[in-house]
């Protein structure tokens, strides 16, 4: 088995390609496996700012054939040709493409650096994956152990309690053109804000406008679910087909991030909803495919905050980067050394009951009053020591994947012979 990652970020793609990356992303997955032999497992993690496909296949030799599968899926729901599809994934195998989990994970490869929404979105990651029956154990070992080093991560480095996010430096680029208070500041408590979306990027979005004051927060869904999402956070949903448009005259800030298909904003109606309006609209899209029409930024009085806005604004790295590289470093050798271990324990397992299943298989063929149960335990006991000094250097040599001591430790096993259950026997 060989875990292969095909990665896809904002560190190397534009935005409006990882949008197209991802066009019904989550039958990737399903497909792989149910028309893929190769391919035994698969986990699907779409973000607004990468997509990326953890597969587990069968042997190192298919890798080449479970790449050329997925850029076939992913081309015939993107537009883009096999081959294009091919040169945006990279490929990561073994420790490479755990430890980039990893740090994924632990929000070190985030457009923010140290962001936590991240984190939960992994865990999500891996529950659809569970729902669509794609995992694996190998796959369901790598995301929790990612989880697992994204808590060190954060624990030992602090990084994450900032509150950095996407939505926290898109808010922080929208407060410019907010109402300003009376400290020179934007006055979040009188914000009347509209926001589009009932995900769990709304659900950030929400507790971020919250954070900062805001009580006036208004929810619109364009799929009709404002009603519960509001009523279970204590703030207002607009009515089931209202005209969002219309409910936008006394609104400062909109925050859309509800990926509907389609814009939920265009700038042809909101320029003649706007007509004569001389309030300043603050629009936030936090949407990869765009809730927003990008070209409302040119219409008098509205300023658009996106996903490149925070990408061209993000901090700069967190002081505690480079330990927190290295946590996740040491993390994804620890998770390796354990995988090779679990991958090359059964030829030691398979020694081990060579000799000790046979031997107790000649035990029990000695008749009951012939046994002489000491000598049975002394031979047990011989055999388990002849066995113990092999097994403890096959295994330290799968930890530190040293495939020439492994074999020789294995060699060493299969020349332990069964012991004579004669010995056994009362009568000698």
């Amino acid at each position: 088995m060989v875990l292969l990652s095909l990665v896809a970020s904002h560190h190397d793609l534009d935005l409006n390609v990882l949008e197209r990356l991802q066009y019904d992303v989550h039958a990737v997955g399903r497909e792989l496996v149910a028309a893929t032999p190769a391919v035994t497992g698969a986990v699907v993690l779409a973000t607004c700012n990468r997509f990326e496909l953890y597969l587990d296949v069968d042997d190192v030799a298919h890798t080449p054939s479970a790449r050329r599968a997925v850029a076939d899926a992913i081309a015939a729901r993107s537009g883009y040709a096999p081959e294009q599809v091919a040169e945006h994934l990279s490929p990561l195998t073994g420790t490479a493409a755990s430890e980039h989990l990893f740090a994924v994970a632990s929000g070190l490869e985030s457009m923010v650096v140290g962001e936590r929404e991240i984190a939960g979105q992994v865990r999500r990651a891996l529950s659809s994956a569970r729902e669509d029956g794609t995992t694996t154990s190998t796959l369901e070992a790598l995301f929790q152990a990612a989880s697992r080093a994204s808590r060190a991560v954060e624990s030992a480095t602090g990084l994450g309690a900032t509150g950095r996010s996407v939505v926290g430096v898109a808010l922080d680029l929208a407060e410019r053109t907010l109402p300003q208070g009376p400290a020179g500041s934007a006055d979040w408590a009188g914000v009347r804000c509209v926001l589009v979306g009932t995900g769990s990027y709304a659900g950030a979005s929400l507790a971020a406008l919250k954070a900062r004051g805001v009580r006036d927060v208004r929810v619109y869904s364009p799929s009709g679910r404002a009603g519960d999402f509001a009523a279970a956070r204590g703030v207002r949903a607009l009515p089931a087909g209202a005209d969002l448009l219309a409910e936008l005259g006394d609104v400062d800030l909109v925050v859309a991030c509800s990926g509907a298909a389609g814009a939920v904003l265009g700038v042809d109606a909101l320029a003649a909803a706007r007509r004569g309006e001389t309030r300043p609209l603050t629009v936030v899209d936090l949407a990869l495919r765009h809730d927003v029409d990008p070209d409302v930024r040119t219409l008098p009085g509205v300023a658009l905050v996106s996903l490149q806005s925070v990408a061209e604004h993000a901090p700069a790295e967190h002081a505690a980067l480079g330990h927190a590289r290295g946590l996740v470093e040491r993390a994804a050798d620890e998770f390796e050394a354990d995988r090779r271990v679990r991958d090359w324990g059964p030829a030691v397992v398979a020694e081990r009951t060579r000799v000790l299943g046979a031997l107790e298989a000649a035990l029990d063929a000695v008749p009951e009053g012939e046994r002489d149960e000491r000598r049975a335990r002394s031979l047990r006991r011989a055999a388990r020591s002849r066995l113990h000094a092999p097994t403890v250097a096959a295994r330290a040599a799968a930890r530190a994947g040293d495939a020439a001591a492994y074999a020789a430790a294995l060699a060493e096993l299969a020349a332990v012979e069964v012991p004579d259950a004669g010995a056994a026997t009362a009568r000698r």
